[in-house]
């Protein structure tokens, strides 16, 4: 399989740059998506595979980021944070059927009703899902991603905002409701489950949302490390 490279991203909290960007899902994609070349086509996300997630540690926050090619830290602005990256390619590979793994998701878990159910209920083209019904749509995800959950667990997270496109009237606020789902599964196809961790699950992968990571259950560090 071709290559893919997860980087970590520790910001200093004294960098005004890197507290702008956790407070911003659009600043944040920037930041990161500035870490490759131009010319990757019309949607460079998608085609470098990039996708990433905030996550809290006892230390503060830090970002985990997935791609295709490897970054160019170097273009971090100056004390922006410190950086590592490695390549898990050898860890897909291994991948077999009937392999227990730990898992973890920060996802947009939504449902779109049909335009008559919208209209008779006045609900919005598309309804963020909470509780059960988020992990109900996490257990369809798996299923998809050639698991079987053995264990899950779900939290509620803040969601991911920010303003996309020039200021004015062509500006956009976004807003994606995000769920982490972590817990324990199977293996059941492991090309199935390869390539979902390549390309993501759900919506707001620009935005944090879809970076599906996994570690052998016998790690004591959970599923943090892809």
């Amino acid at each position: 399989m071709n290559d893919i490279w997860l980087t970590r991203i520790v910001p200093h909290a004294s960098s005004r740059d890197a507290r702008g960007d956790l407070g911003n899902a659009v600043g944040l994609h920037r930041r990161l998506m500035s870490l490759f070349p131009d010319g990757a086509g019309p949607d460079p996300r998608a085609a470098l595979g990039v996708l990433h997630r905030v996550e809290d540690s006892p230390a503060g926050p830090y970002i985990l980021m997935q791609s295709r090619q490897q970054p160019d830290l170097g273009k971090l602005p100056k004390d922006y944070g410190t950086a590592a990256v490695r390549e898990t390619s050898p860890l897909l590979s291994a991948l077999r059927p009937g392999a227990t793994l730990h898992f973890r998701c920060v996802a947009s878990p939504v449902r779109k009703p049909g335009a008559g159910t919208r209209s008779l209920y006045n609900l919005p083209a598309v309804v963020p899902l909470t509780g059960a019904h988020a992990d109900e749509w996490w257990m369809r995800q798996a299923d998809t991603a050639g698991l079987k959950v053995l264990t899950l667990r779900s939290q509620p997270l803040d969601s991911a905002t920010g303003l996309r496109g020039r200021r004015g009237a062509d500006q956009q606020r976004i807003r994606h409701a995000r769920t982490r789902f972590d817990g324990t599964a199977a293996v059941i196809d492991p090309d199935q489950l390869r390539a979902k961790l390549t390309d993501g699950i759900g919506r707001g992968k620009a935005y944090g949302c879809g970076l599906l990571t996994v570690a052998p259950a016998r790690s004591r560090e959970g599923a943090t490390r892809a």
